[in-house]
């Protein structure tokens, strides 16, 4: 169905949303019957729904689980679950499912135009920050380029806008890849691997499966993470094209095949003329904006996607040091009495919790949210040594509190037993009580902040909020 005649084609989407929504205009453009179909019926809902339907586009709302009849194609959106009704009715009728990205990947050249090569990238975390630090050095390089995906910007916006581009820097959520069975990349990445999503893919096994679709069919590099195993493995088991490559990055001096650190330098022994040998200098570790130690990794990732597409050694340097890490980040947020604070409220699982925590000491750590089924023992253990102090709050606080009193009895915990947003002011009060000059307070909530937040954004904005309070107070 690549270069289908979509004219008169009955098309379903399911889900309203960031993807949703420019999937079922775009299909209608090129002439498909269009039937969006929704679980919800709130006022968002039908406001939505009344503007795609003066498109011409049929909306069925609070009822996802019935195929419509004629259904020839389902589009999917990515939160909706594998299991849904919806899509054994398709099974069933053998009608094919693709996501948002699949229809964009299928859509590319229709409109006559070379399309653009995707270097993607995937992991449990650090996903958003190397495609941007990707495109950054592409940018660099004097490429036209886009970071998209799951990023938050339309790769059907991409693949069918009026601009060109000579190359995409793509961020491939699980979900996305579930539904993408004929994406094939230029080169890809998997960073990283930890339990994550495993309500929706059913268990860890299915969600490590998907996340290895994007090495499927790459053309140049398969670049893989020489410290997780597992996405080395996912590599070995790739069908990829002939002459495609396994590209590893370590944090340690690289071998053969591998980008590394030496004595604080990025240096490439994968793209040289002899990789037995001869090793080139990227950039300083200096030139990471953050330098800690996962963001490193996150560098390295992305030199290896640009340096697989023919980017020059001094590209990657000028990319890395043009790069502005997002909100939310490992971002210092003020130093306050000989404290300083940091705002890492993106780290939503303990994976990202874990990187965020080694890259201090000593430590109050700021923590807790809804845990997604997470399990705290491995993190505390591995982060026992470096904590001042802990204050806990969101609803599953009591979880990573159990975890504390079995491996860090000594380390002094608040339990803030209050779920309002204002809890975070008591929060921050109470990690400055328990500070010493010299010390790091640390929000990495190794949750997710739905249970108090709209998103980890407000999580984030209410901590620094928090604290620019207490550093006016101590002016």
């Amino acid at each position: 169905m690549s270069n289908v005649d979509w004219q008169g084609k009955h098309v379903t989407v399911a889900g309203l949303g960031v993807s949703g929504i420019p999937a079922a205009r775009v299909l209608r453009g090129l002439g498909a019957v269009v039937t969006v179909v929704n679980d919800g019926d709130d006022e968002r809902s039908r406001t939505q729904a009344a503007e795609l339907e003066a498109q011409g586009i049929t909306v069925r709302l609070g009822d996802g689980a019935t195929l419509p009849e004629s259904t020839e194609l389902i589009v999917t959106t990515p939160g909706w679950k594998p299991d849904k009704p919806l899509f054994a009715a398709a099974a069933e009728a053998g009608v094919p499912v693709w996501g948002d990205v699949e229809l964009a990947w299928r859509l590319r050249g229709q409109d006559g135009r070379e399309p653009a090569p995707w270097l993607a990238v995937t992991g449990t975390n650090g996903k958003t920050t190397t495609v941007r630090m990707l495109a950054s050095i592409l940018e660099a390089a004097g490429l036209r380029t886009a970071a998209v995906g799951n990023i938050g910007v339309s790769l059907l916006d991409a693949v069918l806008g009026d601009e060109t581009y000579d190359v995409l820097a793509v961020e491939l959520s699980s979900y996305q890849l579930h539904w993408s069975p004929s994406l094939r990349a230029h080169s890809a990445a998997v960073l990283n691997l930890a339990p994550d999503h495993l309500d929706w893919h059913g268990s860890m096994e299915a969600y490590v499966a998907d996340k290895g679709r994007i090495y499927e069919g790459n053309s140049v590099a398969c670049v893989y993470n020489a410290a997780d195993g597992v996405t080395e493995d996912l590599v070995r088991g790739a069908d990829v094209e002939e002459g495609c490559r396994a590209i590893g990055f370590t944090l340690h001096a690289p071998g053969p095949s591998q980008l590394g650190v030496v004595d604080g330098i990025l240096v490439d022994r994968a793209f040289v003329t002899n990789r037995h040998k001869q090793a080139q200098e990227l950039a300083e570790v200096g030139d990471v904006n953050p330098p800690a130690p996962h963001n490193i990794a996150n560098a390295l990732a992305a030199a290896a996607l640009a340096r697989a597409f023919g980017v020059a050694p001094a590209a990657v340097r000028d990319g890395l040091r043009a790069f502005r890490p997002d909100p939310h980040r490992i971002e210092r947020v003020a130093e306050v009495a000989g404290v300083t604070y940091i705002d890492d409220s993106k780290a939503t699982n303990t994976h990202a919790a874990e990187a965020s925590l080694a890259s201090y000491d000593p430590i109050v750590w700021v923590a807790g949210g809804l845990a997604k089924g997470a399990t705290f023992d491995d993190l505390v253990t591995g982060c026992a040594k470096r904590l001042r102090g802990v204050v806990l709050m969101g609803a599953d606080r009591a979880l990573i509190r159990e975890a504390l009193a079995r491996h860090a009895p000594e380390v002094p915990v608040v339990d803030l037993d209050r779920t309002d947003t204002g809890a975070m002011s008591e929060a921050v009060r109470e990690a400055a009580r328990l500070a010493r000059p010299g010390d790091t307070v640390l929000m990495a909530p190794a949750c997710a902040s739905m249970d108090m937040f709209v998103n980890y954004n407000k999580r984030g904005e209410a901590f620094a909020d928090a604290v620019r309070a207490l550093a006016a107070e101590s002016a």
